[in-house]
């Protein structure tokens, strides 16, 4: 039976072929909410953190701060700090229709000159509680052509562009919404050169993207398996030698021995190469008297974005690795995961 391209994705070929021209084909770049920067620029940077999360779900649509300045008072002293602990760039995580307040993170990264990359994308992990309805009855194409309305003209009326596609899905093999808003990401990710990062519930499900990126000739080295610490050892390694990235995102004060293991085995057969670090913090929205108030993300870390410098650090260095080894993990990993070349 002979293909037939749909006229979606005819059109999602020619705008990629736009987006190259306009580009250019041999720059490595990343976007961030203040616009593209040389990936040379990115520094040292947390690859899954969050500024501000709203778990009201779909049904409970985002509200607006009546005081968005009481905002950035509260967070931007944790950005400057981040800045004295040698971080030059944060990627936020915060998917859409879960609070994402791009114009937020735009002032924020201007006052703190924290590079922050936000996303496009759509999470449909904790029963679906987050997605648009309209997902139910759109193809992948349709989805993804949304999404690359959003890298070509910005999200919503901001012009602030997506640097990476956030995916949510849960545990065990890919459902068949699941499976559609995957096989949208690989759509953009492949037209756009944008990395896709998929909150996974676990090792099987993991596995289950695995095979559907490989069907679809996916470029594995921008595919982000997120909380890789819900699998396990011989999973993160098996993923890591087929070349998904391992990112390991929610390291805490009361976690580290653990976090410290999943290093060490991931070390040992020499797959540091695939991994990245991070520790999932931010604040949730909480509704008071009326009003929006932000309450931080209750993960075992007592002040965000801090324990990986204060705590993890250090005992990697007892361990042996070298500030070489390091800056690959920091440094080196999050420019080839989230570089855009096309």
């Amino acid at each position: 039976m002979k293909f037939i391209p749909s006229r979606i994705t005819i059109l999602l070929f020619y705008m990629g072929c736009f987006c190259q021209f306009l580009y250019g084909q041999d720059s490595n770049y990343i976007m961030t909410v203040k616009g593209k920067l040389a990936v040379e620029e990115m520094g040292k940077t947390l690859v899954h953190e969050h500024i501000v999360t709203n778990f009201e779900g779909t049904r409970n649509p985002n509200q607006p701060f009546k005081d968005q300045e009481k905002a950035i008072n509260l967070i931007l002293p944790h950005l400057n700090n981040l800045k004295t602990l040698g971080y030059t760039t944060l990627v936020e995580c915060t998917p859409s229709h879960i609070g994402k307040n791009v114009e937020l993170l735009q002032q924020l990264s201007e006052r703190s000159g924290i590079n922050i990359i936000t996303n496009t994308g759509y999470y449909a992990a904790v029963d679906k509680k987050y997605l648009p309805e309209s997902v139910y009855s759109l193809s992948p194409q349709s989805i993804a052509a949304t999404w690359l309305k959003e890298w070509e003209q910005g999200i919503s009326a901001t012009g602030i562009r997506p640097g990476f596609i956030k995916l949510g899905v849960g545990k065990g093999e890919l459902d068949s919404i699941e499976q559609k808003i995957f096989k949208a990401g690989l759509l953009l990710g492949s037209t756009t050169g944008m990395a896709l990062a998929v909150h996974t519930g676990d090792g099987i499900s993991i596995k289950s993207q695995y095979r559907l990126a490989k069907k679809n000739n996916f470029d594995l080295n921008k595919l982000i398996w997120v909380h890789a610490q819900n699998g396990k050892n011989e999973e993160r390694i098996e993923m890591a030698r087929e070349g998904i990235w391992i990112s390991l995102d929610g390291v805490s004060e009361t976690r580290i021995e653990e976090y410290l293991n999943m290093i060490v085995a991931l070390h040992d057969k020499s797959l540091l190469s695939r991994l990245l670090l991070s520790h999932d913090d931010g604040w949730s929205v909480e509704y008071t008297e009326g009003d929006l108030t932000l309450k931080p993300f209750e993960n075992g870390n007592s002040t965000p974005y801090n324990t990986i410098s204060e705590i993890l650090l250090k005992r990697l260095y007892e361990q042996g690795f070298s500030k070489e080894q390091i800056d690959l993990i920091f440094v080196e990993n999050p420019k080839e995961a989230l570089g855009i070349s096309k």
